[in-house]
């Protein structure tokens, strides 16, 4: 453990660089930090106030034009910018703020160049893209009973508190699964039992193995909205496995929308007080929770996560959604259970920001395959 926990210090230290800002400085306004399309190239910026962002490495630039201001190089993307964060970046994006509020360059005739609508810009996935991504299984209360009545509910989260046991944490795909605020959720062909699951996504800021709960937090960067698209149609048809398929199930592209952006931990308190999440579609909410229907909570979760595999900087674990999700839970408009093609999508954590997405139906597949894919395609046909 000494051997990893020292190799993730001498990492982040060798990607530092240069970094003197001022470390005794403070924030006049809290940010968020994203990944957005700036002339169509993906750039790392800080948010403010949810509807401006601040390309910093342009902004540094200016920030250094002032002899009172060392140099200090600019990450190129998220992950450095995780990596870097605590061994003194922060102090530098700290003073870019400052510098910007403090001279109001966001607005009017003195608008800096650097500073850009988010409206006008492409929202990209924050981390492009995490080295993992654990997912916390049926860790909600309200969850772990759908359909319940209010007795039955009261019963079964009574049952389960006098035993909890331990998280259930499954894998998911990280390029191709993971898409911005914006990007189509796509069901993929034949498939027609997709539904919605909103989470809060933590991201990992530093390396550890074996983390206590009690220690949880120091390994936290940030937290970001998150959402577990889940395909609820079961294996293909023939093969011999009897059990639930979490591959089909869980790693579908476009099954891990992440964003909009990500929130400082300094900037949003304890999660198990603050966290109010939920998920609307075309205009009716179908999930929503408080982090006290959790079952086990965040700092837990890390613990649990972190005895079995090493955590990394810029990885993400998401805490498991809430009631709300499957067949008939709450009536909408299409009159269906399921994601329809058409739908939106709005997942929202207060404090964080939302989430939006339409979805969309995959309209066909190559004609010369083996036959071994998901229905309704014939199964494992001869050829």
């Amino acid at each position: 453990m000494r051997r990893t926990l020292m190799f993730g210090l001498l990492a982040a230290m060798a990607c530092v660089g240069t970094v003197s800002a001022q470390t005794d400085v403070t924030p006049v306004e809290p940010f968020k930090v994203g990944t957005f399309d700036i002339h169509g190239v993906p750039h790392v910026g800080v948010v403010l106030r949810d509807s401006l962002v601040i390309d910093i490495e342009v902004a540094n630039m200016a920030l250094e034009s002032s002899p009172e201001y060392a140099t200090v190089p600019m990450p190129t993307d998220m992950l450095e910018l995780i990596g870097r964060y605590e061994y003194g970046l922060k102090y530098r994006l700290y003073e870019i703020v400052n510098d910007i509020v403090g001279n109001n360059r966001l607005s009017g005739s003195s608008r800096a160049d650097y500073v850009y609508d988010v409206s006008d810009l492409r929202i990209r996935a924050p981390i492009l893209y995490p080295g993992k991504v654990m997912n916390a299984a049926v860790n909600f209360y309200t969850h772990a009973c759908e359909g319940c009545s209010e007795e039955e509910l009261q019963a079964r989260t009574r049952e389960r508190q006098e035993n909890r046991g331990v998280p259930y944490l499954f894998l998911k795909p990280s390029r191709g699964a993971v898409i911005g605020s914006g990007d189509e959720v796509v069901m993929p062909y034949g498939r027609d039992r997709i539904e919605w699951e909103v989470e809060m996504a933590v991201v990992f800021g530093r390396t550890g193995k074996y983390i206590s709960a009690s220690r949880a937090y120091d390994h936290v960067f940030g937290y970001m909205v998150a959402m577990d698209i889940s395909d609820r149609g079961g294996r293909p048809p023939g093969g011999n496995a009897t059990r639930s398929d979490w591959f089909v199930g869980k790693g579908h592209d476009t099954f891990a929308p992440q964003g909009p952006w990500i929130v400082p931990k300094e900037f949003y308190g304890d999660p198990m007080e603050r966290l109010h999440q939920s998920l609307v579609i075309d205009g009716v909410t179908v999930q929503e929770a408080r982090a006290g229907d959790m079952i086990h909570n965040i700092p837990e979760l890390i613990e649990y996560a972190s005895s079995l595999i090493t955590v990394f900087p810029g990885d993400v674990m998401q805490a498991g959604t809430s009631g709300g999700t499957g067949a008939g839970r709450v009536e909408r408009a299409t009159g269906s259970g399921y994601l329809q093609a058409g739908e939106t999508i709005s997942a929202t954590i207060e404090g964080i920001g939302t989430l939006n997405h339409t979805v969309v139906a995959e309209e066909s597949i190559p004609d010369d395959l083996s036959g071994a894919q998901l229905p309704p395609v014939e199964s494992y046909r001869n050829r």
